[in-house]
Order: C-alpha cells, then structure tokens, then sequence
C-alpha cells in the first residue's frame, strides 16, 4: 500500500519547561490513536500534564530496530501514530529515526510537528558572528572514531554543535580543546529549567569550571575554524617550518599556536617537519 492519508506526526515536545509546548503538539497528541514514546513513563507524566489520555507505545533507543515493524503495521493500516521521545526533536540524537524510515518507505505520510530544540536554543544564545552551524550530535565513544570526526570538523567556519552527558562534559572538553584549539565555546546545561547555566569561556576554562560533578543535559557550542585556521594547510606548515628554523621546541610550537588549531595536530606536524 501506498500514499496512505493517516500520517506518521514526528512531535517536538519541552526539552524542560513544559510551558513550551506548543498549541499544535498538544492538537496532535490529543487527536492521534496512539502516542510512539522514547520512554512511556516520562511521556505518560507529559500526557497527564496535558490531560491528555493515550495508548502508549515504547520505541527505546536500544531496542527501536526490533519494535518497529509492529508500529508500521500499526501505521499501514490506517492507526495515526504520533512520536515523541523525552524531550525535544525526535530522530534528532534521539530514538525514532528507524520509525520514520520505515514509514517513508511504506508510503506513509511523515508529519513534522516542530517545537523546542536544544540544539537550536543554545545556538541561539551563543553571540557568535559565524551564521552557520553544524550539528554533530554525540560524539563518538571510541577514542580514534572522535578524533576521526573532530578532525573532519576542524576547519569547518561554522558553529560546532554537541550534545554531551555531565559524567563526560569536562572529558569532552579537553578533547575539543586538544583536537580544535582553545576555542571561544558556549555550555549550556539544564536548558529552560530552574538551574539553567549558560558558561562562556574560552574550552580549557569551561573544562577547569566543569572538572567537578555536574548534573542535567548539556549542549557544547564551539566557535568556527578562524579564516587562517580553515585555509590551506600550507599556511601552518610555513609557519610550523619558520618557528623550528628559530629553534623553537614542538611542544612550544604547539603552544603558541593552540589558539587557532589544534595543539596536538600541530605538535605531530612539528615533529614530523621537525625529522
């Protein structure tokens, strides 16, 4: 079956306050036959809240690939089915991208129903001149994957856009300092809530500010690759090369330059220039 007219709504819901609903979403998940949650329990208390009553279907990151086929059926079959995951966007680093596929691929119409973003609020908020910017999501877990897609985003002059767990906030930051440079960056935590915390700084101080216990979501926004920074590597190479002509030492380099590139791509090219 093809073309059906019962559609699949993909529904932006608070990423805190739930204030931030909007008339739309609240129309949507009032209207549907059933309500596809990240977690049936935190989106139950958001149901109630509304007072709204729903069938409630689980869709769970680890688990979205094996309980899809039902909800399409569900879908296929003429049942309007409404997404939601905890907070925020779905299928955006969140649960339901699998979902949405699959609908699209059946010939179900896929509805987007916008509404808070944590990314596009943090964003928001920067200052920043670059009028781009780039959503990178999580970053990998595994060392050589992150410093892989780091690599691939360092010269890129725009705002660079991560969502991180507190446990690993001050982790990441030292890895986005080692990788990018100590650019200017934005941490945004408990976004919309009582404790909002909106730090500015330059990485190394956010990643002193934060080495402690941190608690509640969080959104990094860094600060593009500068217009030196992005251009051809053979202008750092000229300059790695002038610096070791005056005798100055790789680790020096790399130092001194930590402000517009990333210390460890310039201390391995000094060493290798340096050989």
């Amino acid at each position: 079956m093809r073309g059906h007219r019962v559609p699949l709504f993909v529904v932006a819901t608070p990423i805190g306050n739930l204030a931030d609903i909007t008339e739309r979403a609240r129309e949507v998940l009032a209207s549907c036959d059933a309500v596809v949650a990240e977690d049936t329990r935190h989106s139950g208390n958001l149901l109630k809240h509304l007072g709204i009553q729903k069938p409630l279907h689980s869709l769970p990151a680890f688990d979205e690939g094996a309980r899809v086929e039902p909800l399409v059926h569900r879908l296929v079959n003429g049942e309007s089915l409404a997404l939601v995951t905890d907070a925020g966007t779905p299928a955006v680093s969140d649960p339901g991208s699998v979902l949405v596929r699959r609908a699209v691929e059946e010939g179900v119409a896929v509805v987007p129903v916008p509404g808070p973003s944590a990314a596009i609020a943090a964003v928001s908020a920067t200052g920043y001149p670059e009028g781009r910017f780039h959503f990178a999501g999580f970053l990998p877990r595994k060392a050589s994957h992150r410093s892989q897609m780091l690599a691939e985003l360092r010269p890129l002059r725009a705002q660079l856009v991560f969502y991180e767990s507190p446990q690993r906030l001050a982790q990441t930051l030292a890895d986005l300092r080692a990788e990018l440079g100590d650019r200017q960056a934005l941490v945004a935590r408990e976004l919309t809530k009582v404790h909002e915390e909106l730090a500015r700084g330059t990485l190394s101080a956010l990643e002193r500010q934060f080495s402690g216990e941190v608690r509640g979501e969080v959104v990094i926004v860094v600060r593009g690759a500068s217009e030196l920074a992005a251009a051809d590597p053979a202008f750092l190479e000229a300059d790695v090369r002038a610096r070791l002509a005056k005798g100055e030492r790789p680790k020096q380099i790399a130092e001194a330059l930590s402000g517009r590139y990333s210390k460890r791509h310039v201390y391995q090219l000094a060493l290798k220039l340096k050989r």
